[in-house]
C-alpha cells in the first residue's frame, strides 16, 4: 500500500466514521496486551529496518509508518465501531498530532532561518560552552528550538575531528532533554502540566535542584571525555569552514518570531475562547488559533527569510519530514496503549499501575520517577506524563502542595528519561537526522541506548535516591 492510498484509507474511515461519533469512546479495561503489538512493531521498526535495510527504511519509512498506524485502528473498527475508531482518530489528530507537529515545524522553520556566521573550533572548551548556552536557552525557546539553533554551529565547530560522535550525543541528553525542564515552554510535558493548571514557575522552583545537578555532571563528564578523546587525536586535519565572517548571530524576522510563538502558546493557555465540538471532539478555539498562528508563523519565516541565510544553515526539511511520518505511526498506534494506562488496576497494565502505591495507598515519589522515566523512553513524554497526573489525582492544587513531590517526580521522570532513546522526545530525532545527513556517524537505536544507559541511568539513580527516595 502507497503512502497516498494509506492516508486515503484514514480519510475514508474518518469520513465515514462522522455520523457514528455518539459511539462510546475506546474502553482500555476491554483491551488486552495483543492490542500494543502495533505500537511495539512501530517501535521495532524504528529501531531494526535503519540497521538492516537502511535503503528500504528511508524510502519507505512512511509506508512502514502507515502499515502500523492501519493495523492498530482496523481492529477497533472490526471488534468495536467505525465510530469509535473514527473518534479515536480525530481526538489523537486535533488534541494531540496537529498541535504537536505544528509546533515543532514552527520552531524547526524559524530557527532554521536563524544562523551563527562564523567559525568556532570544536576544542573541549568550546563545545562545553556550546552545549551549556545550548541547556540554558532550552527552558525558554523550547528544547526543539534551542536545538534547531544551536546544532549547526555545534556541526560547523566539530566537521574536522576525527571522534565527534559523542558530542551530539551530549547534545541530545542536555540541550534536547535536561535543558528543558525549568519552564512549561522547555518540554511538552510541562506545558500539558501549564495547561491543567500547575502554575508557570512551579517546575522552576521544584526542579531546579535535580535540573542543576543532572546538567552539571553531564557536562563535567562531557568536558573530561572531550579532552581525552582531542587529545588523543593530535594534529587534527584543516578545518574545511573557513574562519571568516567574524562570529555573529543573525536571522532578520526570526528574532521577532521566536517570542511570537512563546506569546501564542502562552496566551492560547490563558484565553478561554469556547469550544468547537469536531466529530466527538471538544476542541478550544484558543487552541485552534494557536496551531493557526503557528502556520501563519511558518509562512511569514519563509517568506522573509532571505534564501542565503537557509543555505548557510543547509537547511531542507527531511528531518521535520521524518519526524511527522515516524510520529504519525506513534500516536496512532500508541491508542489502545494509552487506553489500558487509563484505566489504571483495571487494565492490563494493572500490575505497573500497582507499583506507584504504597502498601497504604500512598503514593510511591521513587515510582513515580522510574515509571513515567521508563514509559517516556518509549512511549512519547508528553502522553505518558498525562497519563500519570491523572493517576496521581489530578488536581493541580494537590499536586503543587501536598503532592509536590509526586509530582516533581513525574516530572522529572517525563523530561529527562526522554533522552533514553531517540524517539523519547521528538527533538532526539532531529537531532539524530541532521547529525547523519551532515555526516555525523551517529549510533543506531540499540547503539544509543548503550549510551544512555551507561552514563545517564546511573545519574539518574542518584537523582531518584536523592530526591524521590525519602
Amino acid at each position: 500500500m502507497t503512502t497516498r492510498r494509506a492516508g486515503l484509507a484514514a480519510a475514508l474511515l474518518l469520513l465515514s466514521a462522522a455520523p457514528a461519533f455518539a459511539a462510546e469512546g475506546l474502553d482500555g479495561r476491554t483491551l488486552g496486551l495483543p492490542w500494543a503489538l502495533p505500537f511495539v512493531g512501530m517501535l521495532l521498526s524504528i529501531a531494526v529496518l535503519p540497521l538492516v535495510a537502511g535503503g528500504f527504511w528511508h524510502h519507505h519509512r512512511g509506508k512502514v509508518a502507515a502499515f502500523w498506524a492501519l493495523l492498530a485502528l482496523i481492529p477497533i473498527v472490526v471488534t468495536r465501531s467505525l465510530g469509535t475508531a473514527g473518534e479515536a482518530l480525530v481526538h489523537t489528530a486535533l488534541m494531540e498530532y496537529i498541535p504537536f507537529i505544528l509546533l515543532l515545524l514552527a520552531l524547526f522553520t524559524v530557527a532554521g532561518g536563524v544562523v551563527v556566521r562564523g567559525n568556532l573550533h570544536g576544542s573541549p572548551a568550546t563545545n562545553t560552552v556550546l552545549l551549556a548556552i545550548g541547556a540554558g536557552l532550552a527552558s525558554v525557546i523550547g528544547t526543539t528550538g534551542a536545538a534547531m539553533i544551536m546544532i549547526r554551529p555545534l556541526l560547523r565547530a566539530n566537521d574536522d575531528r576525527k571522534h565527534n560522535v559523542h558530542v551530539f550525543v551530549f547534545f541530545i541528553f542536555l540541550v534536547a532533554n535536561a535543558g528543558g525542564a525549568l519552564t512549561p515552554l522547555g518540554d511538552p510535558p510541562l506545558f500539558l502540566g501549564f495547561l491543567r493548571g500547575v502554575s508557570f514557575f512551579w517546575p522552576t522552583i521544584q526542579l531546579l535542584l535535580p535540573a542543576l545537578l543532572i546538567v552539571g555532571v553531564l557536562l563535567a563528564l562531557f568536558f573530561a571525555m572531550d579532552s581525552i578523546i582531542y587529545g588523543r587525536e593530535g594534529h587534527l586535519p584543516k578545518d574545511p569552514t573557513p574562519d571568516n565572517p567574524p562570529l555573529r548571530v543573525v536571522g532578520g524576522i526570526n528574532f521577532l518570531l521566536i517570542p511570537a510563538i512563546i506569546a501564542t502558546i502562552l496566551l492560547s493557555a490563558s484565553v478561554d475562547m469556547g469550544e468547537l465540538l469536531i466529530f466527538g471532539t471538544h476542541q478550544p478555539v484558543s487552541a485552534l488559533l494557536r496551531d493557526g498562528i503557528f502556520v501563519a508563523i511558518v509562512a511569514c519565516s519563509l517568506a522573509f527569510t532571505p534564501g542565503a541565510l537557509r543555505s548557510e544553515n543547509k537547511f531542507d526539511w527531511e528531518p521535520i519530514k521524518e519526524v511527522a511520518q515516524l510520529f504519525a505511526g506513534i500516536f496512532i498506534t500508541i491508542i489502545p496503549v494509552l487506553a489500558m494506562l487509563k484505566t489504571g488496576l483495571n487494565g492490563a497494565f494493572a500490575p505497573l499501575v500497582d507499583l506507584v502505591q504504597g502498601p497504604g495507598g500512598e503514593p510511591n515519589d521513587l515510582a513515580y520517577f522510574w515509571i513515567t522515566g521508563g514509559l517516556s523512553s518509549f512511549l512519547d513524554n508528553a502522553p505518558t506524563y498525562l497519563v500519570f497526573f491523572e493517576l496521581a489525582g489530578g488536581d493541580p492544587q494537590h499536586l503543587m502542595t501536598e503532592g509536590a513531590t509526586t509530582l516533581a517526580a513525574i516530572s522529572a521522570g517525563a523530561v529527562f528519561m526522554g533522552a533514553n532513546t531517540y524517539i523519547g522526545n521528538a527533538p532526539n530525532f532531529m537531532v539524530y537526522a541532521i547529525a547523519r545527513d551532515a555526516g555525523v556517524k551517529m549510533p543506531g537505536f540499540f547503539g544509543y541506548m548503550l549510551w544512555s544507559g551507561a552514563i545517564l541511568l546511573p545519574l539518574f539513580a542518584v537523582v531518584g535516591w536523592l530526591f524521590f527516595a525519602g
